[in-house]
């Protein structure tokens, strides 16, 4: 068995070897190099690279184009269109112009991308035979056994960062960005520190796809697919360079890479790692990363694939009813019997709004109505189970305190319609609110393939048609006696025929708000 043949030692490798015989590369029929000084990369992992010193290309190339990717084992490449009779290959050849240490081999010299190297001659050359070696270790073998059972991404996330220093990667700080599913936050951003040994955790809002922060970053960068970054902090090569690294260099950080993260839904995540150590990292601790990488990843797919179903629940169907969802009462007929008061609101004129008001100005009003009522129920204790197209239905369930979910109930409707009428957008219009308090279903009603979380029962209807005769009695809020027991600033408007119901109820309206 020769040297090269011979069983690689454990770890991520990077290894360039000369190829002692002459390699002609083709584009189809056409010669694009000749050379006797050709290199081969062997990464682990990857495919084998060849590389030829520039002044044996044979084709002519364009100047170095805008693209530029990222390797935390090689640097930063450049790319060079290949011009050619037939036509011009884009971005047709690569290279290093500043290799890191462990690729300093190829540095100067040009790789020739699939699209123009179609086919390579390698003569009397054979490649180096082999399979790769096993990566072993105390992080290996915590993922593979322990790591399932940590109970939140912050748990995980400071014992990855311990368990990489206990296998030798001199880690000062790690920051994973997890991209959700959330109406409001774009995603997690999780960042240890060695010094303090804390995770802290942001939740940026889609706001940050415009902030230069974050624009001109590495995030950015490997997020949009580009690849991976490595910045030995050191280095004063500006085409690498991104601010934060100045930033981390003030601090005393030596090395820097980031790299992807990827879900199994395609989204790139990113996995930053700075080291303090004066030699930074070395090959064999990114490539131990860089192997893990993917496993590492499917634990914070977990983890935020629960936290995307509660924000998704939480914003479709309520904070309450999200949760009973998620934890398991998912069954049509799940549910229990409550007491509670029921409050049905809705906008007045909405129908009139909606022909004379262009499309997006009628949307702007709508969402306002419906984020102020929100708000509203939400600081009272109450729950906004569905949204009815301009109108809200929400529960304020009782417990102990029958009494107490009335009375929130009311406060909550002299809100809103306070705050509706003083607010700019929602001025122009009103509500009318109808409040009844009794015992309700709360849970899944629907067919065998579509469910829906919501209250049934008698209260339920009865605030809705309270809320209909509103309109025709000039008041904004109408109550049933259970709701205006012990309440002032109600006006006893006695027995009323509501539509659909069997006997009059007796109502009680607000007698400090009238209609419009």
């Amino acid at each position: 068995m020769s040297l090269d043949d011979a069983p690689a030692p454990p770890g991520y490798r990077i290894d360039v070897v000369p190829l002692p015989h002459p390699v002609r590369i083709f584009h189809n029929d056409i010669l694009l190099a000749e050379t006797t000084r050709a290199r081969a990369m062997y990464e682990t992992r990857l495919p084998v690279a060849i590389y030829v010193p520039r002044e044996d290309i044979c084709v002519p190339m364009g100047p170095k184009t805008d693209l530029q990717t990222f390797c935390p084992f090689k640097g930063t490449a450049s790319y060079h269109d290949v011009l050619l009779d037939t036509g011009t290959i884009e971005n047709g050849v690569w290279s290093y112009v500043s290799a890191l240490p462990e690729s300093k081999g190829i540095q100067g010299y040009v790789g020739f991308m699939p699209s123009a190297a179609t086919r390579v001659d390698l003569g009397e050359n054979e490649f180096r035979t082999g399979s790769d070696p096993s990566i072993t270790g105390p992080l290996v073998d915590w993922l593979m056994r322990e790591a399932g059972t940590l109970p939140d991404p912050e748990t995980f996330t400071r014992t990855v960062a311990t368990k990489m220093r206990e296998n030798g990667i001199a880690v000062s700080r790690m920051s994973i960005l997890i991209w959700s599913l959330h109406p409001m936050i774009a995603g997690k951003n999780y960042i240890w520190r060695a010094d303090t040994d804390e995770v802290r955790t942001f939740s940026p809002s889609y706001d940050i796809h415009q902030f230069p922060g974050f624009v001109n970053s590495p995030l950015q960068h490997v997020s949009n697919c580009l690849g991976g970054v490595r910045q030995r902090l050191a280095d004063t090569d500006e085409a690498s360079r991104f601010p934060i690294m100045d930033d981390l260099r003030a601090e005393g950080a030596t090395d820097y890479v980031a790299m992807p993260l990827p879900f199994s839904d395609g989204r790139t995540n990113v996995l930053t790692l700075t080291s303090d150590h004066p030699d930074g990292f070395t090959t064999e601790n990114l490539g131990l990363v860089f192997e893990c990488a993917t496993v590492i990843s499917r634990y914070y797919e977990v983890f935020m694939q629960r936290e995307n179903a509660q924000a998704l629940l939480e914003t479709y169907v309520g904070k309450r009813s999200g949760a009973r969802v998620l934890g398991g009462e998912i069954r049509r007929g799940d549910g229990d019997e409550i007491d509670a008061a029921i409050m049905f609101c809705d906008l007045r004129g909405s129908t009139r709004l909606e022909q004379e008001l262009p499309r997006d100005e009628y949307i702007a009003l709508l969402n306002a109505f419906l984020e102020i009522t929100s708000t509203i129920v939400d600081q009272r204790g109450g729950e906004v189970l569905k949204f009815i197209g301009d109108a809200v239905l929400a529960v304020f369930p009782a417990g102990e305190d029958a009494a107490a979910a009335c009375a929130a109930a009311l406060d909550a409707a002299r809100a809103i319609v306070d705050q509706v009428a003083g607010d700019a957008v929602t001025a122009q219009t009103a509500c009318a609110i109808g409040i009844a308090f009794g015992s309700v279903t709360y849970g899944n009603i629907g067919s065998s393939t579509r469910l829906d979380f919501t209250v049934i029962g008698l209260a339920a209807n009865v605030a809705a048609r309270l809320c209909d005769a509103g309109k025709g009695h000039d008041r904004a809020i109408m109550v049933t006696d259970e709701v205006a027991a012990g309440q002032t600033g109600l006006a006893d408007l006695g027995p009323v025929e509501l539509r659909g119901l069997s006997a009059p109820v007796h109502v009680f309206g607000d007698a400090s708000q009238g209609g419009s």
